[in-house]
This record gives C-alpha cells, structure tokens and sequence, in this order.
C-alpha cells in the first residue's frame, strides 16, 4: 500500500479523560472511513487477475490546550514523520462547534508557525471548523425527532466574540428551538423556565457540545434540577454529538473536497 494523504484532528483539550478516549476512537472511525472511500474508488471497474494496491490514510490527533507540546509543535512532529514516508499533503482539522477565538486565532496562527518552520517541502491545509458543517444540522434534528415534545432547545458552550454564537442559532431557527448557553447568557433554567412560563409542558434539550465531558455533566446534573423543580414538566435530554460512524462519515464529506 502506498500511503498518500495526511490528516491532524484538533480538539480543545480537557483534564476529564473521557472527550480524550472519544477522540481517539472518532479518529479511528474516520481513518476507517477514509480508507473505505478510497477502496471503493479505487475498485476496478472489470474483473481482474492482478491485486489493487489501495492508498491508505494516516489521522492523528491533537489538542490545543493541556498537552505537552504546542499545537505548531505537534505539526511540526508529523511533518518530519510524513516526510519520512513520503506524504507531502497535511490537513488540519478543527474540532470546534463554534468559531471563537481558538477557530478565529489561535489554530490559525499555530498553523503559520509550523508553516514557516516547515517551508515548502510540506503542503499544509486549514479546513473549515466542524460547527460550519452544513449535515450537523441532522445529527440534532434526529435527536430531536427520538422524544415527543413541544419544545425545543439547544444548549451550547457560548462564545463571547461577536457573531461567535451566529452557527448554532441559524440552526436552532432551522429546527426552531431556542438556545441556551453554558458561559453566556441565556443560560439554561432561564430558557426552561420561559418556555414553562409560556405554556410548554415537554422540552426536550440538546447538548451542543462535542463529547461527553465535564460540563456536560454539570448539564446533566442541572436538568435534573429543574426537572426536580417542575414535576409537571417532561424534560428530555440528548447526547453531544460523540465519536459516532456517523458524524465520521459527515466529516470525511468535508475534508475531502
């Protein structure tokens, strides 16, 4: 096999070990994906005697925050390990579902350290950030879709920067849902209760967060509260998007064009 094309997944990065394990396995699910695209393209159109030899691919992974070495270091590291092998082509991919200051400044500017440490010898692409991703809208339409309810609501991490927060709202007005926030305001008990206020009486809520994690946890634990606070009221809550076939399928469609 003659391996061709290079891929980094960036996440933020978290003390809890949990979003660690899911992007490890997300990275395999989407090297698993990668692999299956290019054996289906590069099947032979007639039957033939000879033995196909398929590229393969290589994703690994990196986080922006808690690690060890830099994110320009880590690219730095693959660079050199790509070369070796032959594999002139990197692409970064940001983990984030909302364009803050990590999507807007920090990646990029991680990227044109190693750029200018690395020259010319590797070709190194900064993809679009997973929120920008026109199919996550299905992802969290199906969960909605699982409960019976009369209210929907998206709860995301929020981001101070202006028009940070403008991706998850043009899609909670796509599905019409509100949206609540974990670091801003609305936050969550002020969106549940406006809604009870107006009537609702099931409300079903989904995190817009990427893995299972620390904060996700503190959600879980708030919507048991509130639930606890309004027993008269269905509250149903999903999952993050986690290390699933198919969001890995979803992300494969993107970085590959």
């Amino acid at each position: 096999m003659t391996l061709t094309s290079a891929y980094l997944l960036v996440s933020h990065g978290s003390r809890d070990p949990r979003p660690q394990i899911a992007l490890e396995r997300l990275s395999y699910l989407v090297e698993e994906q990668l692999q299956l695209e290019t054996n289906t393209a590069n099947q032979p159109t007639k039957p033939s005697h000879c033995t196909v030899l398929s590229p393969v691919t290589m994703v690994e992974t990196a986080t922006l925050e808690l690690s060890d070495i830099s994110l320009s270091e880590k690219i730095q590291q693959l660079a050199t390990k790509l070369d070796i092998i032959g594999i002139n082509r990197l692409k970064i991919v940001p983990l984030f579902l909302l364009p803050g200051v990590h999507v807007k400044e920090d990646i990029p500017q991680q990227v044109a350290i190693a750029k200018k440490k690395i020259g010319d010898k590797m070709h190194i692409e900064l993809c679009p950030y997973l929120g920008s991703y026109k199919g996550l809208i299905k992802i969290i339409d199906r969960q909605f879709s699982i409960h019976g309810q009369d209210a929907r609501m998206i709860i995301a991490h929020g981001s101070r920067r202006q028009g940070g927060n403008r991706s998850v709202e043009a899609i909670a007005s796509r599905l019409k849902a509100n949206v609540a926030y974990w670091s801003i305001k609305p936050s969550l008990s002020e969106q549940v209760n406006a809604l009870v206020n107006q009537g609702e009486q099931r409300i079903t809520i989904v995190p817009y967060f990427l893995f299972t994690g620390g904060i996700t946890t503190v959600i879980d634990q708030q919507v048991q509260q509130l639930q606890h606070s309004l027993p008269h009221v269905e509250l149903n809550l999903g999952q993050p998007f986690g290390a699933t076939p198919e969001l890995a399928q979803l992300m494969v469609e993107e970085i590959t064009k």
